[in-house]
């Protein structure tokens, strides 16, 4: 998957949330089945392309989960981050405050920490793009969850879908992260 072509582009100093989104529904057909009807799928790629493109202007300059910069900024909290629960309070720091996470936002770096804890918890030792895209939308202040709010597909209804796509996709066709 790549999604380090976004950040520079967009002229973004990380990878944030919603350039995973962005990666996912490039990538991973079950991503797109759980984000709903092809016109939302359509309007949410949509969004993403002008973001891509220089729309996201807003973003720029800001780190997603460092209180700093404009836009939707969320701090990762500190006592339990999602996926954080079992990692070190020094390491947890670290992704906390955007110095560790190979490159990525501190909320999006705690995105990827619990795609891992799901696919550990489901007894497999690679995370899916579907287990990834539960983590994006679990965050409510995400920029993944901003976006999507904004072409109108409200991320509470996403969970029973991504669910239902885990289940229809089986097989070696999955993609992973």
């Amino acid at each position: 998957m790549r999604s380090r072509r976004s950040p520079v582009r967009d002229g973004d100093r990380q990878i944030d949330t919603a350039h995973l989104l962005h990666s996912l529904l490039e990538h991973d057909p079950r991503v797109r089945a759980a984000v709903g009807a092809p016109a939302q799928l359509a309007r949410l790629l949509g969004y993403l392309v002008q973001r891509s493109i220089g729309y996201g202007l807003r973003w720029q300059g800001g780190v997603e989960g460092s209180g700093g910069g404009s836009g939707v900024l969320t701090a990762v909290p500190a006592p339990a981050a999602p996926g954080m629960a079992n990692v070190p309070a020094a390491r947890h720091r670290e992704v906390r405050d955007g110095r560790d996470g190979g490159g990525c936002s501190p909320v999006a770096a705690a995105a990827l920490a619990e795609a891992r804890e799901r696919a550990l918890r489901r007894g497999e030792s690679e995370a899916t793009g579907l287990d990834l895209f539960a983590a994006l939308v679990a965050d409510p202040q995400s920029r993944a969850v901003e976006v999507l709010r904004r072409v109108g597909i409200p991320a509470g209804d996403l969970p029973a879908r991504i669910e239902a796509a885990a289940e229809e996709y089986t097989g070696d066709d999955r993609a992973t992260c």
